[in-house]
């Protein structure tokens, strides 16, 4: 068993301990934001975290209705803006809290007078530094290069942050439910490793998705590119219908991420085009309607709010990473020229 799939498996223990672990300091968090009387959000990330950002993006615009942007840390690190973000809450995500454009971003946005959170898995580490709160994966140590665990623990705390701050009961009695959930997923492996056979030898792939799972379509490309050293691209089903769609020739491989919810007709609209032009889907859905249009359907035997499904859909991403890695003769714990630090700046 590969370590990947091990913190696979370790996932649903992971959320539950979060959330146990760091309620407390997430409605201190809401309740300064409540007092600075937060009008906006600024973001900054890179990579899988990068990825959570976009979740929280989603979710605060679609949940609390205020504009979240997604910070450019180079503006900081590379031309020394000091862009005034007095009014604004900043939060830093870094699985490992070393990320040092992240970090510089967090202090410029502090001392400019930001009220500054991170998101870490890493108690004490840099970017805790620099927060005024500091939230917590509690997710273990993680060994393997590509991030599973971590990943899902700072969903879970997006989502957590969210519901408190607006009191969301869908999404707080959710989060309760969604270990369980997520242990139910874990079977589909064997189904999976079965399947990642038929795609072995792809080079290119698009990985589809909308709205709140843009995210998942974003973290699941990435999972394949770093394991499997294939070119898959993600695109909101949106943006690929506006131009990319014409990569799309017979047997041209594409995932489709395609929980029930608001996105859920667009794609199946989208797997209809693309059954037109031949494609190759490996669709990912509850709904029998969309996995019959599929060349290979992975079901997913759980019904969830679509403001919760990224936490419980990336699952089988990278579980079918892990297996296409390791089918293919590569190493997914330890991929090529990767280190689980990257620190850019």
């Amino acid at each position: 068993m590969t370590i990947m799939l091990e913190e696979i498996r370790e996932q649903p223990a992971a959320v539950n301990h979060v959330l146990e672990m760091e309620t407390a300091k997430v409605a201190a968090l809401v309740e300064a934001i409540r007092e600075r009387d937060i009008r906006h959000v600024v973001i900054a990330a890179r990579g899988t975290s990068d990825h959570a950002a976009t979740y929280a993006k989603y979710l605060i615009e679609i949940c609390v209705g205020i504009p979240v942007s997604l910070a450019a840390p180079s503006i900081f690190t590379l031309y020394d803006s000091h862009m005034q973000l007095s009014g604004a809450l900043v939060i830093g995500i870094s699985q490992s809290g070393q990320a040092l454009d992240v970090v510089q971003t967090l202090s410029t946005a502090r001392s400019t007078g930001a009220l500054t959170a991170c998101i870490t898995n890493v108690e004490n580490s840099a970017i805790t530094q620099v927060s005024d709160f500091a939230l917590y994966c509690r997710a273990g140590e993680e060994r393997a290069v590509a991030a599973t665990k971590t990943y899902v623990t700072s969903l879970a705390l997006v989502a957590l942050l969210v519901g408190h701050w607006v009191n969301n009961t869908t999404i707080l009695n959710g989060l309760r439910l969604l270990p369980s959930q997520i242990e139910s997923l874990l079977p589909l492996h064997d189904e999976i490793r079965q399947t990642v056979e038929r795609y072995r030898y792809i080079e290119e792939c698009a990985v589809l998705a909308r709205g709140l799972n843009q995210s998942t379509a974003l973290e699941a490309a990435l999972k394949m590119t770093e394991t499997s050293y294939l070119v898959a691209k993600a695109y909101s089903m949106a943006d690929f219908l506006h131009g990319p769609v014409a990569i799309v020739s017979e047997g041209f491989p594409c995932f489709l991420y395609a929980p029930d919810g608001r996105a859920y007709p667009s794609m199946v609209d989208l797997a209809l085009k693309l059954r037109e032009r031949g494609a190759e889907m490996v669709i990912f859905a509850h709904s029998p309607e969309i996995l019959e249009l599929a060349t290979r359907a992975i079901s997913i035997p759980v019904i969830i709010d679509e403001l919760l499904s990224p936490l419980l859909y990336i699952v089988p991403g990278q579980l079918w990473a892990n297996y296409l890695s390791v089918c293919r003769g590569k190493d997914p714990d330890h991929p090529l020229g990767l280190t689980k630090v990257t620190l850019t700046r």
